[in-house]
């Protein structure tokens, strides 16, 4: 039994559908703003937040660092296969930024928090929150990375959503870089760990509405079935090339 041929008109709506508009461009470049608002915060601010706010030593912060991103090269392919093998309403990679938006922001406004409590139980606060952070920022972000494939086949489409997605996370960073600081003086009123907290607290949300922009401005069209699945192992050997 052959297959019908692929008509004009075909090729045509197939074309058009991989056109995408400039909201939905927008949509996917401010997926990862809002990453870049995290790792921004993570990259830019935490360790001094950890020294010289929250008080714990450079050594404690830095074994900190270390433990986590050994963590991060396990989490990463395991959530490359947990993302490839969901299945919803919504497509396979997009309900991640629906999922994760709201947690990642919570967890960050707690992670630069300062319980009143003695130095044992910041050190387990602090380890605490930066795994959860560092989790969900997987979670959001692995899945993220793949999006773009799902949502046209288009080479100049995918280049005009990844120019989008440089500018606004640049202008993302500035935010953070310059708005940090700023807010904190503006809202601790004095004092620093209140500043820090509530600062954050401003980013954090902004960042969670760029992820949920994300998610709602964003379609995936190319067929699921067509990508195909890949196995754990199959992540790890592509790690290793």
């Amino acid at each position: 039994m052959t297959s019908a041929p692929i008509t004009t008109s075909d090729l045509a709506r197939r074309v058009q559908d991989d056109k995408l508009s400039l909201r939905e461009k927008i949509g996917y470049g401010l997926g990862d703003a809002g990453g870049t608002v995290i790792t921004c915060l993570i990259m830019n601010f935490l360790t001094f937040f950890y020294t010289d706010v929250f008080g714990l030593t450079p050594a404690l912060v830095g074994t900190l660092f270390l433990a986590l991103r050994v963590f991060d090269a396990v989490s990463d392919p395991i959530m490359g296969v947990l993302a490839d093998r969901t299945q919803s309403r919504w497509g396979r990679f997009r309900p991640w930024q629906l999922w994760i938006a709201v947690p990642i922001g919570v967890i960050g406004v707690l992670t630069f928090t300062v319980p009143d409590a003695s130095m044992g139980v910041k050190i387990a606060w602090a380890f605490g929150t930066y795994l959860l952070l560092s989790v969900s920022y997987t979670a959001i972000n692995v899945p993220y990375c793949a999006l773009i494939n799902t949502m046209t086949t288009r080479h100049t489409e995918v280049i005009s959503c990844q120019a989008w997605r440089f500018v606004l996370c640049g202008v993302a960073g500035f935010l953070v870089s310059v708005g940090l600081p700023w807010l904190v003086k503006a809202l601790g009123k004095g004092d620093t760990a209140q500043g820090y907290q509530y600062g954050v607290a401003v980013l954090c949300a902004i960042a969670v509405a760029m992820f949920l922009c994300c998610f709602f401005w964003v379609r995936e069209r190319v067929s699921l079935d067509v990508m195909g699945k890949f196995t754990l192992r199959e992540h790890i050997a592509g790690l290793r090339q």
